[in-house]
């Protein structure tokens, strides 16, 4: 009944209820539209007189997200998760639905104005690696400038120098380079360093582009056949692999990259086969015998694996990635000792080196924190990776995780929107902008509920 346009209870009643607005607002919900105005008026009254009503906190969620106004609706469906103890999984659901919509759009947005930028040192430097050592390139009698700017390209590649290196060659193509490897060989190169920042496209142009004008150039061909991977195409990936081969059956970089898409897709003991034969015609390539190791131990045949892993470490002494990746198997056994004991053989390889791989550093803050729980040591293995590597992918999510562990809201939001700000690809974003925007509306919940920060602990220890 109505009183003056108003609801008679809301009228009448001395001191109104919260229930009188939450009720009308359900009425404003079930309206054909949607009153979503109206939604979120009544519930901000009702919220005014008890800021913990969870059906209140809902029903303005739901006409904020009907307006268009996601963080807010974000803000209040998470403030409800949190007050309901998690019990309400339509709630949960809706957290997760709001994430993905703010997270998909502002990533899509931000794609469209965000300058290509190259991956951490750790990254690149892992990922050329993974590709054993070509023939130096042999100018011709009367080398053009183009020809002379490759060779620096080249030259600055092998420094580890990854920004002087895509400089250079974008800088030689433009110049023009007069025989034909090094053509493919610019073309190659440029088409890598444009799949590390994630322009798939022109990535697979460059790489085509090589390939034309050598045949016979496998290694493009395996490159080409990730940028079909990284476009969902799996059957054309394996088709770039048979070119390969049938240019040049005992080039053993074919077998260990088609093993890492095997291994992509978990067919681990295919992949086990690939990396078997890539071993077989080069044994003094590392990285095939590790990941034979880590394939045997996916397959869940652990003694195989241990076994691979020891005769590795005895013909690779002076090479850390065994220590590393072996560590991380002795971790996953939850075997903790130990596993810190190959990352710390690890870590004392890479200081050898005039730019470190920290990887080894960030496992062993992850194994300090499983072990002993000790997230002091945790820190300080993550920090001293990112003074090494500023933009090191894991030790900034793991030094969020971290913080989150331990509360800390604000300084875990830093951290996800520096993984926002280092993100290459569209997905990467995606998923960093998704942790900074929990992290936020976990952050304001606290503000507005500094007396619920047990259940923010909860929430935090989730993620």
């Amino acid at each position: 009944m109505l009183q003056n346009g108003t609801p008679r209870p809301i009228a009448v009643t001395p001191k109104p209820e919260p229930v009188f607005f939450s009720n009308r607002a359900a009425c404003y919900v079930n309206f054909n539209p949607p009153d979503h105005e109206k939604v979120v008026s009544d519930c901000d009254e009702a919220l005014k007189l008890d800021p913990n009503y969870i059906k209140a906190l809902n029903r303005r969620a739901v006409g904020l997200e009907g307006l268009g106004r996601l963080q807010e609706a974000l803000r209040d469906y998470t403030a409800a998760t949190i007050l309901d103890k998690f019990q309400n999984a339509s709630t949960a659901a809706a957290v997760e639905r709001v994430l993905k919509e703010i997270a998909t759009t502002q990533a899509a947005e931000m794609m469209k104005d965000r300058q290509s930028r190259l991956p951490s040192h750790t990254f690149i430097q892992a990922y050329f690696a993974a590709f054993r050592a070509q023939p130096a390139l042999e100018l011709p009698e009367t080398p053009s400038t183009g020809d002379e700017t490759l060779k620096l390209a080249l030259d600055a590649l092998d420094a580890a120098d990854y920004p002087h290196a895509l400089t250079l060659v974008n800088e030689a193509i433009e110049q023009g380079i007069s025989w034909d490897a090094g053509r493919a060989e610019a073309f190659n190169l440029r088409g890598t360093f444009k799949f590390l920042v994630g322009d798939i496209d022109g990535s697979k142009s460059d790489l085509q582009s090589a390939i034309d004008i050598m045949p016979s150039s496998t290694q493009s061909l395996v490159k080409i056949a990730s940028v079909h991977m990284e476009q969902g195409d799996p059957t054309k990936a394996f088709e770039c692999f048979d070119d390969a081969i049938k240019q040049n059956p005992n080039d053993p970089d074919i077998y260990y990259h088609r093993g890492q898409v095997l291994f992509i897709m978990s067919d681990f003991a295919k992949a086990a086969e690939n990396y078997q034969k890539s071993t077989e015609l080069d044994d003094q390539f590392v990285f095939s015998h590790i990941q034979l190791a880590v394939a045997q131990y996916k397959a869940g045949d652990t003694g195989a694996s241990m076994k691979t892993f020891r005769r590795t470490l005895t013909a690779f002494p002076q090479r850390s990635e065994p220590q590393n990746y072996y560590g991380e198997l002795l971790l996953d056994q939850q075997r903790f000792q130990e596993a810190v004991e190959k990352f710390d053989k690890a870590i004392e390889l890479e200081k050898q080196k005039a730019t470190p791989n920290v990887l080894a550093l960030v496992n062993k803050g992850l194994a300090l924190f499983q072990w002993k729980q000790d997230i002091v040591a945790a820190e300080e293995c993550c920090k001293e990776a990112l003074e090494i590597d500023s933009e090191c992918e894991a030790a900034i999510a793991t030094l969020a995780q971290l913080n989150l562990q331990q509360s800390k809201i604000s300084n875990a939001m830093e951290m996800f929107k520096r993984s926002a700000e280092i993100a290459r690809t569209e997905p990467e974003l995606v998923n960093a902008l998704t942790y900074q925007y929990a992290t936020a509306s976990q952050l304001e919940f606290l503000q507005n509920y500094p007396t619920m920060a047990a259940q923010l602990n909860a929430l935090a220890r989730g993620l």
